[in-house]
């Protein structure tokens, strides 16, 4: 395998050395840090559904765009798209490199890091280059935010829109097995290629200032829990009360939209409605530190 390290962020060199394990030194570097890639994985369903519901196409033509946009919007699982959430933005701390090393001399000069970090996640907005850190882990989330739920309002325009074709406004067709479907629909389903599109998201950058909520230091204390090799240790903090259920009220409110709607029109409704504005709007919140 070539080796060759690209200028793809702090993270993606961590990872690119997992997959280069055929020489010793590599071998160690991925012994020592198996952690990116265990959050990676945990990322990766935040990410992969925030990509595909946001971009999921408002000129719909027929009951079976309805139904394959329904299919896209309810390919998530509440507590793991909240847990991915952090995960996520965890994953774009890391991409700062004065947190990075900033972690490493606290460690240095306080042995029980770690431990204090598990207990109290609030602590970790005080390291060196939190501030750096916490800026780029709320921006990452805001735009994925903002991307759902700005294809979210395009999705409910269309609900008004398309009433004068004469398909919207037929009954759905079988409508309580069109609901067990939407809700079996709720799984992540993992495709090639969802590895390299997660780190070109959490590479990009950028910066949002402001207070550092819950899931923020949830984050940062993730991330500095990886850098310290100490990552099980986080177990408890991939979860935050208010924004799981931000995320869990969205999720029912699309499938009781669902039940009570008649005409496909309506389902156009619930789907940029509740499950991707609202989604999207727990998203924002939860970078702005309001959940």
């Amino acid at each position: 395998m070539n080796c060759t390290i690209h200028r793809a962020g702090a993270l993606a060199f961590t990872l690119l050395l997992a997959s280069c394990a055929g020489t010793p030194a590599a071998r160690h570097s991925e012994a020592a840090r198996q952690d990116p890639a265990r959050l990676a994985a945990q990322a990766q369903p935040f990410e992969a559904f925030m990509r595909h519901a946001s971009t999921i196409d408002a000129s719909f033509s027929g009951p079976a765009e309805v139904n394959q946009g329904l299919a896209t919007g309810a390919a998530y699982e509440p507590r793991a798209l909240a847990s991915g959430m952090i995960a996520y933005a965890a994953l774009a701390a890391l991409e700062e490199p004065r947190f990075v090393s900033g972690v490493r001399a606290a460690a240095r000069k306080d042995r029980g890091l770690a431990q204090r970090l598990a207990a109290r996640p609030d602590l970790a907005v005080s390291l060196p280059g939190a501030p750096a850190a916490a800026a780029r882990a709320s921006a990452a989330l805001w735009r994925q935010g903002d991307a759902l739920g700005s294809g979210g309002r395009q999705v409910k325009s269309a609900a008004y829109s398309i009433q004068r074709q004469a398909w919207a406004r037929a009954k759905v067709a079988d409508p309580q097995g069109r609901l067990q479907r939407v809700k079996a629909d709720a799984v992540y389903r993992p495709a090639d290629g969802d590895r390299a599109l997660l780190l070109r998201a959490v590479a990009q950058g950028g910066a949002r200032s402001g207070a550092r909520g819950p899931v923020i230091q949830r984050a940062l204390a993730l991330a500095a829990l990886d850098v310290l090799g100490q990552s099980a240790r986080g177990a408890a903090l991939a979860s935050e009360p208010k924004s799981g259920m931000c995320l869990r009220l969205a999720k029912l409110d699309f499938h009781q939209c669902l039940s009570a709607a008649g005409p496909y029109y309506e389902d156009i409704y619930c789907l940029g409605q509740h499950a991707m504005i609202d989604p999207g709007q727990c998203v924002k919140s939860a970078a702005e530190g309001r959940s």
